[in-house]
């Protein structure tokens, strides 16, 4: 007998889960149903800032598999179809049809989650006035940059400072705009500490980009056109010919609340560690909308990342088609890339020890990507977290010039592995002048936080 699957969401999530119960099990003994909302299936929504600013040229780069691709495997995708209800007892969801309203309703035996996050757009006078984009899906790639080609103005508002806020911040500025960022916190990039987020923002002001941190946005004017035409945060006015939310990401859990499925207090999806949700045997998720376990601190957190989501997939699909995967959990690795400057981070930020209940260390240096007699060393800064008396690693920041993004790869397998610094600091790492110091800046670190660890044990 036929088993049907069917998956709510046709990005990485979605489609890696497909695509790996497809590996597992023919189109005879499962049917695979995919409801799509949006006009693409497996797309890198990372890459949009790219695509906005020039970097990437053509759209379709940005699209690992195509719906027809998809069909060819006997995956049936309904594209521009919603499921609006989630009948769990009755095992069905009821879609909805975005070019007629019709709706049908559809059963499953095993049924996945993979319905993702949507943009952060505060209740605030104006927010939703033309003139105003978001940059979650390629749709809103697409509007947004017929937007900037359409306009007379060059005025750019970007609000927030996260990852997207900062790279759209940087695709702005390649397409000639004068840009402005406000954001709420002391410094930009939240992810990181502020001392490592001030670096962010003089490099950021070194662009010639304006940022305006410590401002709560309080709501987008308007003009006689009823477009946006300035942001306003408090008595402050940044005048706008487009602007650009860069707030951040909830998980989209609005389907799995009114089914009664179970939510952490980070807004996402709850699951075992094969990405089956809590209580429930033949109902998975993954993806943007579910909370992962921190290896670091043992707490859950809500990380939306394309890499978790395909990992994810790939989990679930392999335990609906018989086999056997886990998802164990995350570091919390991010790298990002503001023209020239590079800022990557895994682990926990101080704040995020503290909220653990861990008594940790900190050390800073500064280093640079190669020997410093080769030419061209570019300059970079780590900064190492230790927990106080045992020395394990907690987490490391970096921000600097090329070569330095990638480096917190070292720690992120070291924080996996659950090693001290005075561990790491016989890592035995490639070397040769081009590429690196004699002592890689990350080791260089771990041997100031051994020091500090060893002064305040």
């Amino acid at each position: 007998m036929t088993e049907r699957l069917v998956i709510v969401g046709g990005d990485a999530a979605g489609m890696s889960a497909a695509a790996q119960a497809r590996r597992y099990r023919n189109a005879g003994d499962l049917e695979i149903v995919v409801f799509e909302r949006g006009h693409f299936t497996s797309y890198s929504a990372c890459g949009i800032p790219y695509w906005v600013g020039g970097q990437v040229r053509d759209r379709d780069q940005l699209i690992a598999r195509t719906p027809a691709e998809h069909r060819a495997r006997a995956i049936d995708v309904r594209l521009r179809s919603e499921v609006v209800e989630l009948d769990i007892a009755g095992r069905r969801v009821r879609s909805r049809d975005l070019a007629t309203g019709v709706e049908t309703w559809t059963g499953y035996d095993q049924l996945v989650l993979a319905t993702g996050a949507r943009p952060i757009r505060p209740p605030l006078p104006g927010i939703g006035a033309p003139g105003v984009y978001g940059v979650q899906t390629l749709d809103d790639g697409e509007a947004l940059i017929a937007a900037l080609a359409a306009t007379g103005g060059r005025r750019a508002v970007v609000v927030g400072a996260g990852y997207i806020g900062v790279e759209m911040a940087e695709a702005l500025i390649r397409r000639g705009f004068e840009v402005t960022v406000v954001h709420r916190g002391s410094e930009p990039m939240s992810t990181l500490d502020p001392d490592m987020g001030a670096l962010v923002r003089d490099a950021l002001s070194g662009l010639d980009i304006v940022v305006a941190g410590g401002r709560e946005v309080t709501g987008i004017s308007t003009g006689a056109d009823g477009r946006a035409c300035a942001v306003v945060a408090g008595s402050s006015e940044y005048p706008a010919d487009v602007v650009v939310l860069g707030i951040g990401v909830d998980p989209e859990t609005e389907l799995a609340r009114a089914a009664g499925l179970p939510i952490g207090g980070h807004g996402g999806i709850l699951t075992d560690t094969a990405l089956r949700v809590l209580g429930h045997e033949n109902i998975w998720a993954g993806g943007d909308c579910v909370e992962v376990l921190d290896l670091v601190s043992g707490m859950r957190r809500h990380i939306p990342l394309g890499t978790h989501a395909n990992k994810h997939g790939q989990t679930i699909g392999a335990n609906i088609g018989g086999g056997y995967a886990t998802f164990p959990g995350v570091v919390g690795t991010a790298v990002s890339k503001v023209c020239d400057l590079e800022v990557a981070r895994t682990g926990l930020r101080e704040k995020d020890a503290r909220a653990a209940g861990l008594q940790y260390v900190t050390a800073t240096i500064e280093s640079t990507s190669r020997a410093g007699y080769y030419p061209d060393p570019a300059p970079m800064t780590v900064k190492m977290l230790a927990e106080r008396i045992t020395g394990r690693l907690l987490g490391v920041q970096i921000v600097g010039l090329e070569g330095a993004g990638k480096r917190v790869d070292i720690a992120a397998v070291a924080l996996t592995a659950g090693m001290t610094v005075t561990q790491m600091t016989a890592l035995d790492l490639g070397y040769a002048p081009p590429f690196s110091p004699v002592w890689d800046p990350v080791l260089v670190a771990a041997r100031k936080a051994v020091r500090a660890v060893g002064e305040r044990g």
